[in-house]
């Protein structure tokens, strides 16, 4: 009996189309990945999906990534989806800011694609990442 693993799914949200392709094609190899331009666009198409893990950017117009994360924490269905937030701010009041808002991880731009991959990993499967070590 040939059975089926369901592909995990990544929501990528960042203003910067570069990084939302660039995001793509890196973990597409191994994840679905659907990507938005903006918070109110992912919002909305989070009434009818739920992603594994949301990669979302600070810095954008419209609804920035702090609005964006508190409103994905205030709904009962992605309340405890992992989240990873980029940044080209390396101030540790931003990540702590990030943290006290719900976010697991948080990833300065310009990233690391190895530390990126390391984080979907933790994120994505946590128990089974810790018993590689």
């Amino acid at each position: 009996m040939l059975i089926k693993v369901m592909r995990k799914k990544i929501l990528v949200v960042d203003d910067e189309i570069t990084i939302c392709l660039l995001l793509e094609n890196f973990l597409s190899e191994e994840y679905d990945v659907i990507s938005f331009n903006n918070g109110i666009n992912a919002l909305e198409w989070l009434e009818g999906n739920l992603p594994d893990l949301i990669i979302s950017d600070i810095e954008m117009p419209n609804m920035d990534g702090y609005e964006f994360l508190g409103q994905v924490r205030d709904r009962g269905f992605t309340k405890h989806t992992p989240i990873i937030m980029l940044s080209a701010k390396s101030e540790s009041k931003e990540r702590i800011k990030c943290y006290k808002l719900g976010a697991q991880d948080y990833l300065t731009k310009p990233f690391n694609p190895e530390e990126l991959e390391e984080l979907v990993k933790k994120n994505l499967f946590p128990i089974h990442y810790s018993i590689n070590w």
